[in-house]
């Protein structure tokens, strides 16, 4: 059995995708987190209110979008 493996010649498509999809579940899910978290802080615990909550949180996720979305990649 040890004879059978041979270096180089594994197919890793599915590891590769696995890895990615768990990379762009963790960012996102930090966003989503981060918005919550501050939108309940503002409404709970300042004298800010439900819109002025919701502007911030708004904003939160519209930095976070323009700063986590995809890249192009490089031409090499």
């Amino acid at each position: 059995m040890a004879g059978d493996y041979h270096r180089g010649e594994m197919d890793i498509h599915e590891q590769a995708a696995t890895y990615a999809a768990f990379g762009k579940m963790t960012k996102w899910g930090s966003l989503a987190i981060a918005t919550l978290l501050l939108f309940i802080t503002l409404l709970f615990c300042t004298p800010t209110g439900f819109i002025g909550s919701l502007i911030a949180a708004a904003v939160l996720v519209a930095v976070g979008v323009m700063a986590l979305k995809e890249k192009p990649g490089s031409a090499h």
